[in-house]
């Protein structure tokens, strides 16, 4: 329970930082700019294809030594490596849930003279967040667990600490990885809960 503030803060943070991120980058992949196009398509290849286990050890302790450049603490880095890493696989989500929208949708908003801005805030991204609702959901169970690494650059998490217990005795580490699956499952089920929760109400008046 001492590391369960670490792990709670790092992923309600992780999370509002990625998905703002993802709703950038998954726009910024839909630009009619090409260098916009581009230079979100690298950061979201790059985070892809790299470990979050050496993005983290990168910004924590490369980036510093390189450029010269504090990120800050190491609560601060943790919470951007995650969101950096998935905000970069949501952003595939919001391109291809406003892609899914029927083409008719942008038609119909057009003919009644909406503005580009306007097609998107009140046809378009409403029906697409719902299509983003599941999958945005499951990111956030896998963030909660990407919590887990930031142990790896001296936070007090929960890991933290059942590495400590699980030092002090070795013979009770089966004990100890118990009790942290178990944490880590409890913390998942709100998360759980609140997903189908979303997803039902979002369905409330859309034809099926």
């Amino acid at each position: 329970m001492r590391g369960i503030n670490i792990t709670i803060s790092v992923l309600i943070a992780s999370a509002i930082l990625g998905y703002l991120m993802a709703f950038i980058a998954g726009l910024c992949r839909l630009s009619s700019n090409v260098f916009i196009r581009k230079a979100t398509g690298f950061y979201i290849e790059l985070f892809r294809g790299t470990s979050l286990i050496v993005q983290l050890f990168w910004l924590y302790y490369a980036v510093p030594m390189l450029f010269d450049i504090q990120l800050g603490s190491n609560w601060l880095v943790g919470v951007i490596a995650i969101a950096l890493n998935y905000g970069a696989y949501m952003s595939e989500i919001v391109r291809g849930s406003i892609l899914s929208v029927a083409k008719g949708q942008t038609e119909a908003a057009t003919a009644l003279n909406m503005s580009s801005f306007q097609r998107m805030r009140l046809i378009i991204l409403p029906q697409a967040v719902r299509m983003m609702l599941p999958e945005f959901g499951n990111y956030l169970i896998q963030m909660l667990k990407a919590t887990s690494l930031v142990y790896l650059i001296g936070m007090n998490d929960i890991l933290y600490y059942g590495n400590i217990l699980r030092s002090n005795d070795l013979s009770q580490a089966p004990t100890v990885y118990l009790l942290l699956l178990v944490f880590y499952f409890i913390l998942a089920l709100p998360i759980i809960w609140l997903t189908r929760k979303a997803e039902v109400i979002s369905k409330k008046g859309v034809a099926s």
